[in-house]
């Protein structure tokens, strides 16, 4: 990759990391579904803007409407609730550690959904390497932690399962503009979430702390609507495989800030599920099989 390459995949996996330790500030005032309100809302309006500033035009087909409410469930509104309602029960830097697991669950879906991609034997083993980091990390935590920990933790994994369905349905917008088909999704989410939000908390009874607005401002902003237009124009110039590696930074980029700035425990067994699910992802890469078969030859 290029230099700007790396520059960008350093800096989504930073937008990626420090979304849960804004989540976890937001939700000491804000009720889950709020939180994941003002974040598809926010990042969604930023979108559109930009794409009016662009001079972006679509054509809204009924097919293409029908697939922006499919990516709007699937890709935010199931996902992003399902992280902030974990994050309710466990850290920041569990959940970022948890959430490293969508690469994993991509390659049991695209094998099984249409097999558009083949699992490999390599990947296979990957994914099974991962999970058993999972297991380690949600069986230590479920003795200690209690029931709502484990569900907090399920909660998480199953936000990577459908960031999995997103990455496979998530091709039918390659022909879009990347800003425009982001717009069209977090436009949906946030139709699906309002009712939600507004049904079950009361988002708009008091006014919260600069502090909670500043959180969901950066989440919304920055680490949704900037992320995304910078992650499509890395997986535009760098490429699916490359675009990947950012798997392997956020877990760790979560747990270093949820420990320096939250004061969050980490254990030696956060470190070894940690470990493991790296491990994991990097036999599902394929870039460490093949340096190593290279450097035998």
């Amino acid at each position: 990759m290029s230099t700007t390459d790396w520059i960008r995949l350093a800096v989504l996996s930073l937008l990626w990391s420090v979304s849960f330790i804004l989540v976890e500030v937001a939700l000491e005032e804000a009720g889950p579904f709020t939180v994941v309100w003002a974040r598809v809302g926010f990042a969604a309006a930023a979108l559109l803007i930009y794409c009016a500033m662009m001079g972006m035009r679509v054509a809204i087909t009924p097919r293409l409407l029908l697939t922006f409410v499919a990516m709007g469930l699937i890709s935010n509104a199931i996902p992003f609730g399902l992280i902030t309602l974990g994050q309710t029960q466990i850290t920041g830097s569990l959940a970022g550690i948890l959430n490293a697991t969508a690469p994993l669950f991509t390659v049991v879906v695209a094998h099984l959904w249409g097999r558009s991609e083949r699992a490999t034997p390599a990947k296979i083993a990957g994914v099974l390497i991962g999970l058993l980091g999972v297991a380690m990390l949600i069986g230590v935590e479920s003795v200690g932690g209690g029931t709502m920990a484990l569900w907090g933790q399920l909660a998480i994994l199953g936000a990577s399962l459908s960031y999995a369905f997103a990455a496979i349905f998530g091709k039918r917008l390659t022909g879009l503009p990347p800003e425009a088909a982001a717009a069209g999704m977090l436009c949906a989410a946030t139709l699906f979430i309002a009712p939600v939000a507004l049904t079950l908390e009361a988002p708009l009874a008091a006014l919260p702390s600069m502090g909670t607005i500043a959180a969901l401002l950066v989440l919304s902003l920055a680490s949704t609507a900037f992320a995304y237009i910078l992650y499509f124009r890395l997986l535009a110039s760098a490429g699916a495989t490359n675009t990947m590696l950012v798997t392997f930074l956020i877990p760790a980029s979560a747990v270093l800030l949820g420990v320096t700035f939250l004061g969050e425990p980490f254990e030696l067994h956060h470190l070894a599920g940690l470990v493991i699910i790296l491990i994991g992802l990097a036999v599902v890469d394929g870039r460490v099989l093949k340096l190593s078969a290279a450097s035998g030859t």
